[in-house]
């Protein structure tokens, strides 16, 4: 068997799928994309394809890996690691066709039976967060994440801000109760300055962990936080490699990691860092605001990974009439099997999904521009989104 061709295909919302053609007639699928860069992303997927894989055999997929990653004398970072990524989806897609079982089962087998997901919420308006939370759990969920603040914050905002952020949180929480699980989105959107200040007003109420309080950038931070907080740690969404995670897992500050199937290697790099999370105790719970091919990327490895704690998912495992166009993209919307807030692990061969590329090609010839809003303070200048 070998690699005879690809298409990409720019999809809305934000997406970019892969597809990968075989001798054998197996079509292999993925979703290399950074949020907002897709074109970038789509022009270091062609170098890949038309550099080191047209002609290969896809089943060697660790060596591929290893020659897309240091074939080049520079490495590493999103855009080369996101395309990476997807090219590995669709390669054990393929490898999982060949030999008509699941991906998981190419990774050691299931460790679970279903997967537990979450949705984020936000709202500008403290009572209409609230009301999409409060449906979200009628739908089932048992999990919610949301963000610490709807705008940009100044480095040291007044004591009425925060006092706002408090309330936010509040909400929220008396809305939904004591049996749901609710997170904290840092999103990097605040100062190392601010960060315990904010996660101190928040603790009781008993988030189940605080996202990326800090960039990855200020990654040193972390170990203050920790001290000074009983909230669990996650981070790990704008982190690319193994080699990216080892110092935080070395120094022992964070509790949950979120590598995202798209960004992070694919399924070959992203088992990895599970398993080395493992031997330091910390969980993981893979990021994916993203299509259902990172979707099912991410449930393929969450099945193997016992550390594994819940998945991130953008209306694709809730029942259909939440955000039906998003499913459109596959010939079985229903594959995801969602019920009180698990989702079934597919069963079919490859990632268990399969792409209704009739309506990917409609989708594919609308003209798709996404990038992500730049948002300014009150005296002009950029802050983080």
């Amino acid at each position: 068997m070998e690699i005879t061709g690809y298409e990409l295909y720019e999809v809305p919302p934000r997406w970019l799928f892969l597809k990968i053609e075989t001798s054998d007639d197996i079509v292999g699928w993925g979703e290399p994309v950074v949020e907002g860069r897709s074109k970038t992303v789509k022009t270091a997927v062609e170098e890949l394809m038309e550099t080191y894989l047209l002609g290969e055999d896809p089943r060697q997929i660790e060596d591929h890996w290893q020659v897309m990653h240091r074939g080049g004398y520079y490495r590493g970072g999103p855009v080369l690691l996101s395309a990476i990524a997807g090219v590995d989806q669709a390669l054990w897609d393929i490898k999982g066709k060949a030999l008509d079982v699941p991906v998981y089962e190419l990774l050691g087998g299931q460790v679970r039976d279903k997967i537990r997901i979450y949705q984020g919420v936000n709202d500008d308006d403290p009572q209409e967060i609230a009301r999409e939370a409060q449906d979200l759990v009628d739908r089932g969920l048992t999990m919610l994440k949301t963000g610490v603040s709807p705008d940009g914050l100044r480095y040291l905002p007044t004591p009425a801000v925060v006092d706002e952020l408090e309330e936010r949180f509040q909400t929220i929480r008396n809305a939904i109760g004591n049996d749901v699980d609710l997170a904290v989105d840092f999103h990097g959107r605040v100062s190392k300055g601010l960060v315990k200040r904010i996660a101190n007003r928040l603790e009781p109420y008993d988030p189940i962990f605080y996202e990326e309080p800090v960039l990855s950038e200020h990654n040193d931070a972390l170990p203050a936080l920790a001290s000074s907080s009983d909230v669990p740690i996650a981070t790990g969404e704008r982190m690319y490699s193994r080699w990216d995670f080892k110092d935080v897992l070395i120094d022992q500050t964070v509790d949950i990691i979120q590598p995202d199937l798209s960004h992070a290697g694919g399924i070959t790099e992203v088992k990895k860092i599970a398993d080395m999370a493992a031997a330091f105790d910390v969980a993981i719970a893979p990021h994916c605001p993203l299509g259902p091919i990172a979707f099912a990327a991410a449930i393929q490895v969450d099945a193997t990974c016992l550390n594994f704690l819940v998945q991130e998912q953008s209306a694709l495992g809730l029942p259909t009439g939440t955000d039906t166009d998003r499913l459109r993209y596959l010939s079985d919307p229903d594959v995801f099997g969602y019920e009180d807030g698990f989702v079934e692990i597919p069963s079919g061969p490859g990632l268990g999904v399969q792409i209704d590329e009739q309506y990917l090609e409609e989708r594919a010839s609308e003209s798709v521009d996404w990038h992500n809003p730049v948002w300014r303070l009150e005296d002009g200048s950029v802050t983080e989104w």
